[in-house]
């Protein structure tokens, strides 16, 4: 092994590098019950298809170690090996104490001592099928477990098949806001830690409910705290073996849902700053994004502080537009929908077809990733009926969105009457990129783009040059033709027509 998988600030975004180079997840998350080599083998050639990088694969506590100290590494040795046999990296999930609030990948001897391994409790003192933060032996046996993980891959991936590694999954308290063990209850009693306290920015001391109020909201933050500080030793366990980037996900809160309605406390980006102080050994927290709002959660996760890696997201056509907003408006380290070994027919050509122009775009990405040069277009709403404007610098882009294949017009024209020739959603959007004052890369699929002046002044934006090609692995642009004509709209818009993934290169100028 020569340099460690690594994060590096750019900007106000965040590359993973891997081999000291950029390296952007083209990801995809296999079932939880599909990591093993006897049931992924024939899917293999299907995830090369979709133009995958990297496979997002879970570790199974139970299965690598079904007796206490003794360790069992034959599913994880064969992820490596098929992995890097089909040219891809690998992100682990340690599905340790919880998967979705859970613990039922605890082993066995974990779930039937329940003296040593307590069980969380509700208000009635019922027991849950969720391992108690607040129990050391609990922590201190996943942390042990983790540990072992991390100085196996230490010893064993030279090549760093693995580049980043989950701990836990989608950690939450359900059906009530916090545990209430009796170590849970004398902690709720006790007063704020001073390092949240400092944290917060909070000058006052006491117990919770003194310092926060009593409520569902107060218990949730106590809940994420004790989360936080559990994840920490599990955490710094792992990275003592073996330094990976790591992170924890969450699963995110449907509107309306109190705390305790959801899976509370993880997270999340409203308890950002708790986990920040609770797990600083952490690099960063992210989101499982099954919602059709996909922008305003990966934008929450952003304004919350953290790099956007999404791990988990809905398979569906719409992952392929959600993929290259990820990546054009956020500078994503990743994205990786799914159960994909299950995607097929026109999902897996979308999303083929989005992470082939995220391929493309790898080096440009990484060069324009946080330095305000780069954003991501995705429809904000269904029935936009205006259009979408978003601001690059100096440099007004305004969109339109076109998610089912048009009528046959004339060669390249836009459908202006809005008429649609069939019902097929397709995804729409675009990764626009500024690579000089007047110069843009703009890929992607469905979306038609004018441009203006901040104020719509006197000064006119026309398109000067546009082309539509490719660029080569080394880099280089290759032109396939030009646009200047009826698919330019005479000089009126770049469009990337609907049904079809293109990189287009534009020269722009201003005229009054």
């Amino acid at each position: 092994m020569t340099s460690l998988p690594r994060l590096e600030r750019s900007g106000s975004a965040t590359l993973l590098l891997v081999d000291d180079e950029p390296f952007v997840i083209r990801g995809g998350e296999l079932g939880n019950s599909s990591a093993e080599r006897a049931y992924l083998t024939p899917f293999w050639p299907r995830l090369v298809g979709m133009g995958l990088n990297a496979v997002v694969a879970p570790v199974y506590w139970d299965a690598v170690e079904p007796a206490e100290g003794e360790f069992d590494w034959t599913t994880v040795d064969e992820l490596l090996e098929d992995a890097a046999a089909h040219g891809m990296r690998l992100v682990l999930l340690w599905f340790g104490s919880w998967k979705n609030s859970m613990s039922c990948y605890a082993p066995g001897w974990v779930k039937a001592d329940v003296a040593r391994f307590p069980r969380a409790r509700t208000s009635r003192g019922v027991p849950l099928e969720i391992l108690s933060p607040f129990a050391a032996a609990n922590r201190d046996a996943d942390a042990a477990a983790f540990a072992a993980l991390m100085a196996h891959l230490r010893d064993v991936d030279d090549e760093s098949t693995v580049v980043m590694v989950q701990v836990e999954n989608e950690i939450g308290m359900i059906p009530e806001a916090r545990d209430r063990t009796p170590e849970a209850e004398a902690a709720w009693a006790a007063p704020v830690p001073a390092a949240l306290l400092e944290a917060l920015g909070r000058q006052e001391t006491g117990t919770w409910t003194e310092v926060f109020g009593d409520s569902f909201a107060t218990e949730e933050i106590f809940q994420a705290w004790a989360f936080a500080q559990y994840v920490q030793v599990v955490t710094a366990a792992g990275k003592a073996e073996l330094a990976l980037p790591m992170y924890t996900n969450a699963a995110l809160v449907r509107p309306g849902a109190q705390p305790g309605q959801y899976p509370s406390a993880g997270p999340l980006p409203h308890l950002a700053e708790v986990w920040r102080a609770g797990a600083p050994a952490l690099d960063f927290i992210a989101p499982d994004i099954y919602f059709p709002n996909f922008a305003h959660w990966a934008d929450a996760y952003v304004a919350s502080g953290n790099p956007l890696f999404v791990p988990e997201a809905l398979r569906s056509v719409d992952a392929a537009a959600n993929a290259l907003y990820a990546f054009g408006k956020h500078g994503a380290m990743g994205f990786s929908p799914f159960g994909i070994e299950s995607v097929e027919g026109n999902e897996a050509a979308m999303i083929a077809g989005a992470y082939d122009v995220v391929a493309q775009l790898t080096p440009l990405i990484a060069e324009h990733a946080g330095d305000g040069t780069m954003t991501g277009l995705l429809p904000p709403a269904d029935d936009m009926r205006t259009p979408h404007r978003t601001r690059l610098a100096d440099l007004v882009l305004e969109a339109t969105y076109e998610r089912v294949p048009a009528p046959s017009l004339a060669d390249g024209v836009i459908n202006e009457t809005g008429q649609a020739a069939g019902t097929t959603k397709l995804p729409a959007a675009a990764i626009v990129i500024r690579t000089g004052p007047d110069e843009l890369v703009v890929a992607g699929i469905g979306v038609t783009i004018t441009f203006h002046t901040p104020e719509h002044g006197p000064e006119v934006v026309g398109i000067l040059a546009c082309e539509e090609g490719r660029y080569a692995e080394d880099g280089t642009w290759e032109r396939l033709r030009r646009l200047n004509g009826d698919q330019t709209h005479q000089g009126r818009h770049v469009r990337l027509e609907p049904g079809r993934f293109t990189v287009q290169r534009v020269s722009l100028y201003r005229y009054a």
